[in-house]
């Protein structure tokens, strides 16, 4: 039954929300069929706008189908794969752990948005001026960074890692993006959170998803003001 599942996302370098959904089924061995229906701009008019709302009504990325069955919004998305294949153990076992494993999940969904703002993912490149300039510029960066810290070393340290609850769960999944973000932008993290950032980057279904993402090679504009190529092609400088 699993290969009648499709997944829709956007492109591997920037789509944040397409990430948590894809890596959870690769890290849980959860088969489906990947369906890239790349970024060209978000205008009624654009390609990806008119793909994606004849597939659910929000127009976005991700979407789940199950034999017919359309599953729009990540949160929504994981949640029906937790029910949908109970053996994988998808969210913590413990009720306790759940609970807390929701309630992050659920900030996440919601919150974060002036990191999210100030530094959208962008998997190949490498940013560590922006990500000064927003700390130095931006409070509300400031408190999402600590809050995101302390969110994660308090969950470590109460259930011992390497992952947020132990073992893996959707909780990681749903915080890989940030993760990615803290590595293109070089932000700065205790040593407890630096060690899961260390963690979920090695997990198969992160490395998966970021191999895939730089050989995309697919640079676009509209998601990176702040650059006018991508890292592979800017020079490096000749001078000592």
């Amino acid at each position: 039954m699993e290969n009648h599942l499709k997944l829709y996302i956007g492109n591997k370098n920037y789509s944040s929300w397409s990430m948590r959904p894809w890596v959870l089924m690769k890290q849980m061995d959860i088969s489906f069929d990947e369906h890239l229906v790349r970024f060209d701009g978000f205008t009624p008019e654009s390609c990806f706008k008119k793909t994606m709302a004849e597939l659910c009504p929000t127009g976005r990325v991700p979407v789940l189908v199950d034999s017919g069955l359309v599953i729009w919004d990540s949160l929504a998305i994981v949640e029906y794969l937790a029910e949908r294949f109970p053996d994988r153990h998808l969210w913590p076992q413990q009720p306790d752990a759940r609970a807390l494993a929701r309630s992050l999940c659920a900030e996440m969904h919601s919150g974060f948005t002036a990191l999210r703002a100030a530094c959208p993912m962008n998997i190949e490149a490498s940013l560590p001026d922006i990500g000064a300039l927003m700390l130095r510029d931006r409070p509300s960066v400031r408190d999402d960074l600590a809050r995101i810290d302390h969110m994660w070393s308090s969950s470590l340290a109460r259930f011992g890692g390497p992952m947020l609850f132990g073992r893996y769960t959707i909780a990681d999944a749903f915080f890989a993006p940030v993760v990615m973000r803290i590595k293109t932008y070089h932000l700065p993290l205790s040593e407890l959170a630096r060690g899961y950032v260390q963690a979920c980057l090695s997990t198969s279904g992160v490395e998966a998803w970021v191999d895939e993402a730089i050989a995309e090679n697919d640079f676009r504009d509209f998601e990176e003001p702040y650059r006018l190529k991508p890292s592979s092609e800017i020079k490096p400088s000749s001078e000592n």
